[in-house]
């Protein structure tokens, strides 16, 4: 199961996931991306975007207006979806319009592959440049060498004392659970989320593994106007 989390407010974009882009809203474009992958429900706090989600055809339903984060409304969902512990849910942010399917299909392929970890999570990284690495607004992370990841931060890291040559990974905010670890995720407790603003710290504050996959993507955030006149146009050339 795909669920889309779909917060109507926005500060930097109000009502941003019901956002036009060709004649049809942002929310619409993610869930046609996410449909061919896998079945499809999108988690909100509207009226209105369940309206447009039945309007194309598409499973939404309503959740508590009040949740913290994009995980929490999702974990709501999954319970009213009657998931089981077993299940595998991945978390699509609603405000990627452009992501490729084949990246959902590796993270759902990747969680099949760790289901007997006791802690099951996987998300996703792509190489950046290291002007890019300095933007705090592009989470970095590090890795092991087994792919997992050591760390997130805003922050350039590792810190390349010598100035070596050095590879710089930028995160990618999907993430993929079994129902039970989702459950475990919501429940967690850290420090280092709320001074870095990422709540995945705390998987790694609790001593927890979170599987990272390596991909290629032009896809692209929408936070502000400029990004909504981007994607805009950006979508014009997709034609």
């Amino acid at each position: 199961m795909i669920i889309i989390p779909a917060r109507l407010s926005s500060n930097r974009l109000p009502n941003k996931v019901l956002a036009e882009i060709n004649n049809k809203p942002m929310i619409i474009w993610c869930a046609e991306v996410a449909k061919q992958v896998d079945d499809v429900c999108i988690a909100t706090d509207s009226q209105e975007v369940i309206d447009v989600a039945k309007k194309y055809g598409f499973n939404a339903i309503m959740t508590d207006k009040n949740h913290q984060s994009g995980s929490d409304r999702i974990k709501e969902a999954a319970d009213i979806l009657g998931l089981d512990d077993n299940d595998l849910v991945i978390n699509m942010q609603g405000d990627e319009p452009f992501l490729e399917p084949e990246i959902l299909g590796s993270v759902k392929q990747k969680l099949k592959s760790i289901q007997q970890r006791d802690f099951v999570m996987v998300s996703c990284y792509k190489e950046i440049d290291e002007l890019k690495a300095e933007d705090p607004n592009l989470v970095k992370v590090i890795l092991d060498k087994n792919e997992d990841a050591i760390y997130f931060s805003r922050s350039k890291i590792p810190y390349n004392r010598d100035n070596t040559p050095h590879q710089y990974f930028g995160h990618i905010g999907i993430y993929g659970f079994n129902k039970k670890s989702l459950d475990e995720f919501v429940k967690m407790k850290g420090t280092l989320e709320h001074i870095e603003k990422l709540e995945q710290l705390r998987v790694i504050e609790n001593g927890k593994k979170i599987a990272m996959i390596k991909v290629e993507t032009k896809s692209f955030g929408i936070d502000t106007k400029d990004d909504l006149l981007k994607a805009r146009e950006y979508a014009k050339s997709c034609n």
